[in-house]
C-alpha cells in the first residue's frame, strides 16, 4: 500500500513510462481541482484524426476477404449442387448467362450489404452475439432484395438454388467468422490487437470497470490510463490498482486521452456536474477522435432488455421487466424437446457402454437418482450415472469438515466416495447425459440454473431464491465460468444474471462454450 502523495504526472514527458508499481497521485498541489474543463485545456489543438489503432483497419480488411471467398463458395456450391457441372439442366430452363449474372448479382449484394451494416464494425468483434446477429441479418436483407428484384423484373430462378445459397452462405459466414474470433481472443489474451482506453471516474467505480475489463481481455480494451473525478488525498491504494497508470484528474482528461494515446474514454459511473458533463466530454473527445464508452450503472441487465426512447431534452432509457413465461419460454420448451430428443438417440450406444462400465467398476445400480428443487420449488428425481459409492449421502455429515464447496455447496477436489471411473466421468460430465432425459420430461432445461439439492435451498437467502423462477439446466452460465471454482455469490450472480436475462440465441452460445468446457474442464469435481 502506498498513500497517496502530490507529485504530478501531467508535467512528465511523454517519454516516461506509463506502468508503476504502485499508484501514483493522481493530482498536483501546483494545479487547482476541477469539476469541468478549464479553457487551456479546451484551447488544446485537436490530433490529427488518424486513428491510433492500426488493427481494426487491418481485421476489417481481412474480414472482407474472407467473406467474399465464403459468399463466393456458397454461391458455386449452390450452382453445382443444384446444376452439376454439366450446364444442360440450366440451358432448359434459364439461359447460363443469366444464372451467371444473377450470381454475381447475389455476390455485390451480400458483399456490399455486410459492408454497409457494421458487421466488421470494432464494437462488435470478438464479443457477445452482436456480430453474429448482424452477419445473419445482413445475409437475409441481401437475399430478400434479391427475391424482390427477381419478382420485380420477373426473373425466372430454379428455386434449389435459391435454397441451397441461402443457408450455406448462413451456416459457412458464422463458421467463418466463428474462426476469427478464436484466432483474434488468442491474440488479445497474448496482450494484442486490443484499444488502449482511458477510465475516468470516481475511486471505487473505477476500480471495479478495471478489474472486469482486465478479468475480460475479449471487450478489446487496454487499460491505458486512468483518469480519477475525485480522490481524497488521505486514500489509499490497494494492489488492484498496480501497474495501472493513474494520470490525472478529470480537468486533465484531453491531455491523459493524449499522453497514452487512447482510442475511448470508458466513464465508470456518474460524473460530477452529471449529463452537462458528459455531454461536454462528448464533443471534447469528439475533436479528439475518440470514442466515449459509458459503463452502465445498470447491474446484471442485459442488452436487449434494454430500449432507449428519444425524447427531445429528455431521453428515457426503458428496462423490460424479465419474462418467466410466455411465448419465449415455449420456444425453449420446444427447442429443449427437439435438441434432447435427438441427444437421446444419438447418444444412446454410449449411454449404454457407460451403464455398463459403472456397473462393472463397482456394486451398485448405473443411474443415480437423486431429488432436485425444480421450477417454483417443485422437486423432481434428476437422473446421473452413478459416481459415488452407494451409500455416498450417508457419509456427507462424517465428511462436513472437509467441504471445500463454496457457500451452501458441497464439493471436495479429492471426495474419497467417488469411484475410479466416476472421476473421469464427472471430469468430462458424462455423468450428465441421462440428464437429456429429465429435459424430455420437462423437468429440466438444457440451459438454466444450476439444479440444487433440498438442503441447499433451505439454506437460500434472498435473492438466491429467484433462481427457482425458471427450470433448472443441465449447463448454464454457471458450468462455463468454473463450476465448482466459482465463489458462492458468483454462481448465484450468474444464475440470477441468467434467470433474468435469457435468449435463445445466448442458450445456442451457452451450449457451445459448455462443448469447450468439457473439452478442457475447470473446476470439474
Amino acid at each position: 500500500m502506498s498513500d497517496l502523495k502530490s507529485s504530478a504526472v501531467v508535467g512528465e514527458p511523454a517519454s516516461a513510462p506509463f506502468l508503476y508499481d504502485a499508484g501514483p497521485a493522481v493530482e498536483s498541489t501546483n494545479r487547482p481541482k476541477h469539476t469541468a474543463w478549464d479553457a487551456e485545456t479546451l484551447r488544446e489543438p485537436s490530433p490529427s484524426g488518424k486513428s491510433r489503432a492500426g488493427w481494426p483497419v487491418l481485421y476489417a480488411r481481412r474480414l472482407a476477404l474472407t467473406d467474399l471467398a465464403v459468399s463466393l463458395a456458397a454461391v458455386a456450391a449452390a450452382y453445382f449442387g443444384r446444376f452439376g457441372l454439366d450446364n444442360a439442366n440450366v440451358a432448359n430452363q434459364v439461359p447460363p448467362y443469366e444464372y451467371v449474372g444473377i450470381s454475381l448479382l447475389i455476390l455485390i449484394l451480400w458483399n456490399a450489404d455486410l459492408a454497409l451494416f457494421r458487421t466488421r464494425e470494432r464494437q462488435a468483434l470478438g464479443a457477445g452475439a452482436t456480430e453474429y446477429k448482424r452477419v445473419l441479418t445482413s445475409t437475409l436483407r441481401a437475399f430478400g432484395l434479391l427475391a424482390i428484384i427477381m419478382v420485380v423484373f420477373q426473373l425466372d430462378i430454379v428455386r434449389g438454388f435459391f435454397a441451397m445459397a441461402l443457408p450455406l452462405g448462413m451456416v459457412l459466414l458464422v463458421a467463418d467468422r466463428w474462426l476469427w474470433r478464436r484466432w483474434i481472443a488468442r491474440r488479445r489474451a497474448a496482450g494484442s490487437y486490443l484499444s488502449n482506453a482511458v477510465v475516468l471516474g470516481s475511486t471505487d467505480d473505477v476500480r471495479y470497470v478495471i478489474s472486469q475489463l482486465q478479468a475480460n481481455p475479449s471487450t478489446g480494451f487496454r487499460v491505458a490510463g486512468v483518469a480519477v473525478s475525485s480522490l481524497d488525498l488521505d486514500t489509499e491504494i490497494d494492489p488492484s490498482w498496480y501497474r495501472v497508470p493513474v494520470q490525472s484528474n478529470m480537468a486533465d482528461i484531453a491531455r491523459v486521452v493524449r499522453r497514452s494515446r487512447a482510442d475511448a474514454v470508458i466513464v465508470a459511473g456518474n460524473l460530477p456536474g452529471g449529463p452537462q458533463t458528459i455531454q461536454e466530454l462528448g464533443w471534447r473527445l469528439g475533436d479528439l477522435a475518440t470514442e466515449l464508452v459509458l459503463a452502465s450503472s445498470l447491474t446484471n441487465v442485459a442488452g436487449p432488455r434494454v430500449h432507449f426512447r428519444p425524447v427531445e431534452g429528455l431521453p428515457l432509457m426503458h428496462v423490460e421487466m424479465p419474462r418467466y413465461s410466455g411465448g419465449k419460454h415455449v420456444y425453449k420448451r420446444a427447442a429443449d424437446v427437439v435438441l434432447s430428443s435427438m441427444a437421446l438417440a444419438v447418444l444412446t450406444p454410449l449411454l449404454l457402454v457407460l451403464g455398463l462400465i459403472v456397473r462393472l467398476d463397482s456394486h451398485g445400480p448405473a443411474l443415480f437418482r437423486q431429488e432436485r428443487i425444480g421450477r417454483n420449488g417443485e422437486s423432481f428425481r434428476m437422473l446421473k450415472f452413478r459416481s459415488m459409492v452407494v451409500d455416498a449421502d450417508a457419509q456427507v455429515a462424517a465428511l462436513a469438515g472437509s467441504n471445500e464447496g463454496a457457500g451452501v455447496l458441497f464439493k471436495m477436489a479429492n471426495d474419497p466416495r467417488v469411484t475410479k471411473c466416476g472421476r473421469w466421468m464427472r471430469k468430462f460430465s458424462l455423468d450428465e447425459l441421462p440428464q437429456f432425459w429429465n429435459v424430455l420430461v420437462g423437468h429440466m432445461s438444457l440451459v438454466g440454473p444450476r439444479p440444487p439439492l433440498a438442503r441447499e435451498v433451505a439454506q437460500y437467502r434472498a435473492p438466491a431464491h429467484r433462481r427457482l423462477l425458471i427450470k433448472p439446466g443441465i449447463t448454464g452460465l454457471w458450468q462455463i465460468n468454473g463450476r465448482s471454482n466459482l465463489a458462492w455469490d458468483e454462481a448465484v450472480r450468474l444464475d440470477l444474471y441468467y434467470v433474468e436475462n435469457w435468449s435463445l440465441t445466448g442458450d445456442l452460445i451457452i451450449l457451445w462454450r459448455t462443448a469447450k468446457a468439457v473439452y478442457a474442464p475447470e473446476g470439474a469435481y
